[in-house]
């Protein structure tokens, strides 16, 4: 039994040999001059502990954050990610296998008879028939020479593979949460816009009653009726529509946090959140938070141990195992009663090569597929870069304008309503003409909305933001503005 363990271990140090194929070196993104970060540029490494942040609970919204439980326990696409993810773990598993003998065990048990008729194996002895017995049991070890890195290339591969699906698990769970945010934000922004509409809808009901009863009185013509009355009528479509939309963000709420559609719904509320202040902090951190960068720097690291794999193939593949279809050791013999004994003890082992000669070009040809797809990885890479730079540049300028426009718009506001009130006033006193008092309740619901929807603008953005920067922060990275 000596001899079979000598092997093993002298072939397992033939592994100290070098991979074939380019080490990984993560190629330099191009980061913008409007946005240079101070050296030294960090590497986009997967970080879970970085990429995980209950970013949400900043917008202190006690109804937002049960929906952002629910979903994240029972979104679909979700755990579609997190099965992918425990596949990619053991896939890691089965690859490093390879590193080791693989252990088994031959017993076999028959009877045979041989041929008189077979060829000779000796031409002045004649062959005869025999009748016999053949039992054989004993472990089995196969083991591949890794001298050329072929397996260490492909554990390589699987391991970035795997980091690569936690990234996406990362990615999948922020794009979730950021969508499901959105959305809630864009149903409350909906809510408010419905109660504007609501209210200027019972004032021009009141308007309605007041111009009628001067109508019948002699007192206003049949124009300021008509026009009164089609007022009403607009404001009523808008409420309609408003609630149409309103009832869409909701149905996809409930798909979001895993409950059908029409079992689902939201009490209306009116968000008085103020938009919290979102730190960016520089681009170097910006590349270790966000998952999809991670991701894309990843699948380049596996491309990379693919040629590697790829280049394998030029070399002989090396296997260490039994010979002559026997166990490496354990017993043979012709009766079962001395299986056991000392002379039915055997044992084998072998060292076989295989090399390809010629295969028509198939191996060059697999060596070129790699290095192409890991020069498209670097270029995806590179492009999710950009891409990750361009959104938070705006989303910056966004919350930025968005912050200037909000307080132009509730200035508006304020002079629709001063306007409105002056040209009622106005009205009812006989100065005015009842064109001028509705086109001063056309502005001051125009202006209402108007600043409502920019006050709903600056949640979505902000999420927005948070998503284009990662999700994620430590304790204390950001601060809730209360202007």
């Amino acid at each position: 039994m000596r001899a079979p363990r000598s092997a093993v271990c002298a072939a397992a140090l033939l592994t100290a040999g070098c991979a074939v194929g380019p080490d990984y070196h993560k190629p330099a993104a191009e980061v913008p001059a409007a946005w240079q970060p101070e050296p030294p540029w960090h590497e986009a490494v997967p970080d879970d502990a970085g990429l995980k942040g209950r970013w949400w609970e900043l917008f202190q919204d006690p109804d937002l954050n049960p929906l952002v439980e629910r979903a994240l326990a029972n979104n679909q696409n979700l755990r579609v990610a997190a099965t992918r993810l425990e596949q990619a773990r053991d896939e890691v598993t089965v690859t490093q296998s390879a590193f080791y003998p693989q252990l088994g065990l031959t017993a076999l048990a028959d009877r045979s008879k041989t041929s008189a008729e077979r060829p000779l194996a000796q031409y002045s002895e004649p062959n005869y028939s025999t009748v016999q017995n053949n039992f054989v049991l004993g472990p089995t070890v196969n083991y591949e020479v890794d001298l050329f890195g072929r397996i260490r290339r492909e554990v390589e591969n699987s391991r970035a593979y795997a980091q690569q699906a936690g990234a996406d698990f990362e990615n999948a769970r922020l794009m979730l949460t950021a969508g499901l945010v959105t959305d809630y934000f864009e149903l409350r922004e909906l809510d408010a816009e419905i109660g504007v509409v609501r209210h200027s809808l019972d004032l021009e009901h009141d308007a309605l009653n007041f111009v009628t009863a001067r109508h019948d009185l002699g007192d206003a013509t049949g124009l300021d009726l008509a026009q009164q009355q089609a007022l009403v009528d607009s404001s009523a479509a808008q409420l309609e529509l408003l609630q149409d939309q309103r009832a869409q963000y909701e149905h996809a709420i409930a798909t979001l946090v895993g409950t059908p559609a029409p079992g689902f719904s939201m009490t209306p509320a009116v968000n008085a959140l103020a938009v919290p202040t979102i730190p960016v902090g520089l681009p170097s951190d910006l590349l270790q938070r966000r998952p999809d960068v991670a991701s894309a720097e990843r699948a380049m690291a596996a491309a990379n141990a693919r040629i590697g794999v790829a280049k394998a193939a030029y070399f002989p593949t090396i296997d260490l195992g039994p010979t002559l279809g026997v166990p490496n050791a354990g017993w043979q013999s012709n009766a079962l009663s001395t299986l056991f004994s000392a002379p039915s003890r055997l044992w084998s082992i072998g060292l076989s090569a295989t090399q390809t000669l010629f295969d028509a070009g198939k191996t060059s040809a697999n060596v070129r597929i790699a290095k192409a797809d890991y020069t498209a990885a670097v270029a995806s890479y590179r492009q999710t870069v950009l891409s990750a730079m361009e959104e938070v540049e705006n989303g910056i300028t966004g919350l930025a304008a968005l912050d200037r426009a909000a307080t132009h718009a509730n200035a508006s506001v304020q002079s629709a309503q001063r306007a409105f009130d002056i040209a009622n006033d106005s009205y009812k006193g006989g100065i005015a003409t009842y064109l001028d008092l509705i086109t001063a309740q056309q502005t001051l619901l125009a202006d209402e909305r108007q600043a409502v929807q920019i006050h709903g603008q600056q949640f979505t953005t902000a999420v927005y933001l948070v998503k284009a920067l990662g999700g994620g922060w430590g304790e204390g990275g950001m601060t809730a503005s209360r202007n």
